[in-house]
C-alpha cells in the first residue's frame, strides 16, 4: 500500500516562523519586564510533537543574562499570549536561547579587513 504524502507539508516550519512573528509582536508590545529591552527573534525551533519551542534571540543593546533570565521569567506570560493567537491544540512550552551569531559574524569580518589591510601594506 502506498502512504499517501502529507496534506500540509513544513506545517512544522509555518508553526515555528508564525510563533516567531507573534513571539516578536507580544514582547515588543505586551511584555513590560524592565530587564527585556530591544529584543530581535532570529528564529524558532520547535519539535515535532509542539511541545517545545526553542526561541533563539538577539539583543541591540543590554545584558544578554538579564535579558534571558527576563525572557524566561516571562515565558508563562507569552505562552498564554501566543494560545489566545495560535489555532492549535498544543502551544509549545518556550525555551529561550541567546543568540551571538551576529556578534561573531562582525568579529569575523573585523579579522578579515585587519587581513586584508595588513595584506595590502605588504604588497
Amino acid at each position: 500500500m502506498v502512504r499517501k504524502a502529507s496534506t500540509t507539508p513544513n506545517r512544522g516550519l509555518r508553526v515555528a516562523d508564525q510563533i516567531q512573528r507573534d513571539l516578536a509582536e507580544l514582547i515588543a508590545r505586551e511584555l513590560k519586564d524592565r530587564r527585556v529591552g530591544m529584543v530581535t527573534i532570529n528564529a524558532v525551533e520547535v519539535t515535532p510533537d509542539y511541545a517545545h519551542a526553542k526561541v533563539f534571540f538577539s539583543l541591540l543593546s543590554g545584558n544578554p543574562q538579564e535579558t534571558l533570565q527576563g525572557l524566561n521569567a516571562a515565558a508563562g506570560f507569552l505562552r498564554s499570549g501566543l494560545f489566545k493567537r495560535l489555532h492549535i491544540h498544543t502551544v509549545p512550552t518556550l525555551h529561550f536561547v541567546f543568540d551571538d551569531t551576529t556578534e561573531r559574524a562582525c568579529d569575523m569580518n573585523a579579522l578579515i579587513a585587519k587581513a586584508v589591510s595588513s595584506r595590502a601594506k605588504d604588497d
